[in-house]
This record gives C-alpha cells, sequence and structure tokens, in this order.
C-alpha cells in the first residue's frame, strides 16, 4: 500500500472518529443543557433575551421566506389541478404540505441560518478569548450561564415561527389561488380545514421541537469547541451551519417516516 492510499485511509478513520465524538459530545451536551433547565426561573432574563433573538429578530425573514414559499406552491399545484378542472383543491395541498413538512423546515432552516451561526460564532468567540475558561475559574458553570438559555430560547421560539410560517404561506397561497385560478377564499379554506388532520399539526409540531434541539446542540457543541483563533471561530460557525441543515433533513425524513 503506497504512501497516498495510506493517508487517504488514515484521513479517513480520523473523520470517521471525530465524527463520532462530535455526535457523542453534542448528545452529551443536550442533555447538560436538558438537566439544567431547572435553573429556567432564576435565568429567566437571559432566556427572554435570548427568545427576542432568536425569535422576534427571525420573525421578518420568516415571513417573507413562508408568504412566497405558500406562493409558488399555490401557484405550481395550482396550474396543473386546473388541467383535470379541480383547482380549487390547491387549498388541501397547500395547508396540508405547509403543515407537515414545508413551515417546520423553512422555519428551521432560516433559524439554523440565522440564529445557530450566530451561537456558534458568540460561544466561539468566548471560547477562543478565554472568557469560557474565566467563568469556569469563577466556578461559574458554563452551561447552565450561556448554553441553557439558548437551549431554552429556541425550543420555546421555534414553534411559534413555525405555526407564523405556516399561517402566512397559507395565507399567500390563499392569495394566487385568488387571484390566478380564481378559487374563492372560503372555498380554499374550507378545503384546507377539511383535509388536515390532527396527526398533520401534531408532526409538524413535534418535528419543529426536534429541529429546535438539534440546532441549538450542534451549534453551541461547536462554538463551544472552537479553537485557533478567529479561523477557528469562522471554521465553527460554518461547521454548526451545514450540520444543523443536513440534520435537519436527515431529520425530517425519519419523522415524515415515523408518522406517516
Amino acid at each position: 500500500m503506497n504512501s497516498r492510499a495510506t493517508s487517504f485511509l488514515g484521513r479517513t478513520g480520523t473523520g470517521i472518529l471525530n465524527g463520532f465524538a462530535g455526535a457523542g459530545g453534542t448528545i452529551c451536551l443536550l442533555g447538560k443543557g436538558i438537566y439544567w433547565c431547572k435553573a429556567s426561573i432564576p435565568n429567566r432574563s437571559k432566556i427572554v433575551h435570548q427568545m427576542d433573538v432568536a425569535g422576534v429578530g427571525s420573525l421578518p425573514v420568516v415571513s417573507l421566506v413562508a408568504i412566497f414559499s405558500g406562493m409558488v406552491l399555490s401557484l405550481q399545484t395550482g396550474i396543473e389541478l386546473s388541467h383535470f378542472h379541480i383547482e380549487e383543491m390547491v387549498g388541501s395541498i397547500v395547508s396540508v404540505s405547509m403543515f407537515r413538512e414545508m413551515g417546520p423546515v423553512i422555519s428551521a432552516i432560516i433559524v439554523a441560518g440565522r440564529v445557530g451561526a450566530a451561537m456558534a460564532a458568540e460561544l466561539g468567540t468566548m471560547r477562543v478569548s478565554e472568557e469560557i475558561d474565566a467563568l469556569e475559574t469563577m466556578s461559574i458553570n458554563p452551561v447552565r450561564f450561556l448554553i441553557m438559555p439558548r437551549l431554552a430560547a429556541l425550543v420555546l421560539m421555534l414553534p411559534v415561527l413555525t405555526v407564523f410560517g405556516i399561517l402566512i404561506g397559507i395565507f399567500g397561497g390563499a392569495v394566487i389561488a385568488k387571484n390566478i385560478m380564481n378559487v374563492d377564499y372560503q372555498v380554499f379554506l374550507q378545503n384546507g380545514i377539511d383535509f388536515l388532520h390532527y396527526k398533520d399539526i401534531f408532526s409538524g409540531m413535534t418535528k419543529s421541537v426536534v429541529f429546535a434541539f438539534l440546532i441549538a446542540g450542534i451549534s453551541c457543541y461547536q462554538g463551544m469547541n472552537a479553537a485557533g483563533g478567529a479561523e477557528g471561530v469562522g471554521k465553527a460557525t460554518i461547521r454548526a451551519v451545514v450540520l444543523s441543515f443536513l440534520f435537519v433533513l436527515i431529520f425530517d425524513y425519519f419523522l415524515t417516516r415515523f408518522f406517516y
């Protein structure tokens, strides 16, 4: 075996081991963050601040992406359904799609790109500047002080953003259905309600909670383990966003398979 093949196998093995170590570290960090949720009341001001950053700050972007997603979905499906003269059914497709898939996934991806990146960058900067080490020296638990408020805020706010995005997306779909396919608002909404089941709502909300844990855990872990100055913080932020996107889509598939 030549040196190039040996080097390739070595890098592959190191990458696999680092992947397992990262997964284990993220799970452990999530477990610690959940444990320290018992200190939510004394840290409520930090949680409220993070809720403002994660929720209110993400609202404009979620609204814009959701309304255009609903409009595109309504336009594309309405055009195809009009070929069979059943364009009034577009409301059922838009509502079910937004609740099952598009609402939770769109909101999670936006939050991962915006809030997850910010979490990784903030914690990474604190790590390389030794602020986290200073907290530990003063006997302040960094998980309770830094991780738990971010985790709690994201778990609370991502479902809210998801519901808001779903409603905005359905509204955008209804506007397109009315103005392009001449589908009355009442018919659109009635079909949406008739074909929507409680399982669709429950699955969408469950996905948003799971996605919140994934994004918070991955982003905080990458930030807490950043090293190498500004370049290391940048790499940690990139890894946090990419891994969050990847695992949101992976877990979306498995959750959909579980529910349906």
